[in-house]
């Protein structure tokens, strides 16, 4: 039996377990389990490995993307260089680290990605926000990072202003702001300059559409909220895994 799971706390949110348990059923994969690991402190996962040696693969979740780093016996070019990690391939004892929020988010955001959308503010500096500032240089997209407690080179919140969100039309949240339970909550940005030019990515996909992206919506806004970046990483995962 070859196990599979996801590391992070809490997981009440997950749709990774459904997700490859649906799998399996779906494409007559048999052999194969996937769980959900709540560790409450990255430590646990030396003991989580040992009482579990079936386990062929992990992926990572908030909030140890970047904590996890330290437990790699090897990692992938793009975890090197931005050193967040979600997806961990285990072979013979050793755990190689990657990455498949960047290919998730570039494969998601891509689609409807317009000319226009040229600056992006990216909402957010945990390990998620290290996958997509490390796809908006790839692409070309300049941006500018914004944090609750900004350090040098980011910007808080507060300054974020009319002109500023007319000359940045990319807004994108990786923050868990909005998530269920928090429904009510999102970025503390002002949205009556939000337009139509705008384009609103959401890396929550719980709910479906968070307020900040029904604040978009309603202002004739593209939107788009992390399903279809969450279906695309796992998939990666799952091609890592079997390699």
């Amino acid at each position: 039996m070859r196990e599979f799971g996801l590391i992070g706390y809490p997981l009440g949110h997950s749709f990774s377990k459904k997700y490859f348990t649906d799998k399996f059923e779906r494409e007559g994969v048999t052999g194969n389990v996937y769980e959900l690991y709540p560790i409450e402190q990255i430590g646990q996962l030396e003991d989580l490995l040992v009482s579990n040696p079936n386990l062929a693969g992990l992926n990572v979740t908030i909030p140890y993307k970047e904590q996890v780093i330290q437990y790699l016996d090897n990692m992938s070019p793009v975890v090197e260089e931005i050193g967040a990690c979600n997806c961990i391939h285990i072979q013979d004892g050793r755990l190689m680290g990657h990455n498949t929020d960047v290919i998730g988010f570039s494969k998601s955001l891509l689609p409807k990605l317009k000319p226009h959308h040229k600056k992006a503010l990216l909402f957010g500096t945990g390990g998620s926000s290290k996958a997509v500032a490390y796809t908006l240089k790839e692409l070309g997209i300049p941006f500018l990072q914004v944090s609750r407690t900004p350090i040098e080179g980011m910007i808080g919140y507060e300054e974020i202003d009319q002109s500023m969100l007319e000359a940045y039309t990319l807004l994108i949240n990786t923050t868990p702001v909005g998530m269920y339970p928090n429904v009510e909550k999102a970025p503390a940005i002002s949205y009556e300059f939000i337009g139509a030019d705008h384009y609103l990515f959401d890396l929550v996909y719980n709910p479906e559409r968070t307020r900040f992206l029904q604040e978009g919506a309603s202002r004739g806004a593209t939107v788009e909220n992390g399903s279809d970046m969450l279906v695309i990483q796992a998939e990666a995962s799952w091609e890592i895994w079997n390699r």
